[in-house]
């Protein structure tokens, strides 16, 4: 593998791991790993932006390359609502919501992928105009996108040993509250035109 023809899907991958070093941060109840957890995750999702950048930019768009930014989106996505939830910091449904939609769509996904379609692109799987803009249109994946991060960041800011300053401000704990269910609602939302316009995959 030339390094200099998969610079796109190298930062797709590295960027599981700048996420797993923020998660494993969260476990070391110091103000200091937290803030360091804080700025890796942002760096993790501004990576989620880079990778599909620079693969228009370096012409190395390609299916595989839009299946591995999907990978690293779901990797990523479920293990930061899994350690949340595990830590009391969520209900166990987020990241049961989260799985159980991954599953679905992946597996519809996969079909499409055996029979030349993508999730995004010119060759998205999506046929319908709602469709389009639901699962494909930049509006929508940067709006999710920013959904989940903010959802991430703010829980992290939230419990921050040695600052609590949710405390101080009750509206804060709200406020992350209900960016959370805004990223998992959208996390459902976009998955029901991919389970509504399978059929024909099928019988194709």
């Amino acid at each position: 593998m030339k390094i200099k023809d998969n610079i796109a899907n190298i930062v797709s991958i590295t960027r599981i791991f700048v996420a797993y070093g923020a998660i494993a941060l969260l476990y070391i109840q110091t103000t200091w790993a937290y803030v360091l957890a804080f700025l890796l995750t942002a760096i993790a999702f501004s990576m989620d932006g880079l990778d599909g950048y620079l693969a228009r930019k370096l012409n190395q768009s390609s299916k595989w390359g839009s299946v591995l930014d999907i990978l690293g989106d779901r990797i990523v996505e479920v293990s930061y609502w899994t350690v949340f939830a595990v830590m009391g910091w969520i209900s166990i449904w987020f990241p049961l919501v989260c799985v159980a939609r991954a599953f679905t769509t992946d597996g519809i996904r996969s079909v499409a992928l055996s029979k030349g379609y993508t999730a995004f692109g010119d060759t998205s799987m999506q046929q319908s105009k709602i469709g389009k803009f639901i699962c494909a249109s930049k509006f929508m994946r940067i709006s999710y996108a920013v959904a989940k991060v903010a959802a991430f960041m703010f829980l992290i800011v939230v419990y921050t040993p040695g600052i609590e300053i949710w405390q101080g401000l009750p509206a804060l704990k709200f406020i992350t509250m209900a960016l959370a269910w805004i990223a998992i609602i959208f996390c459902v939302v976009r998955a029901i035109p991919v389970v509504a316009e399978s059929g024909r995959l099928f019988e194709e």
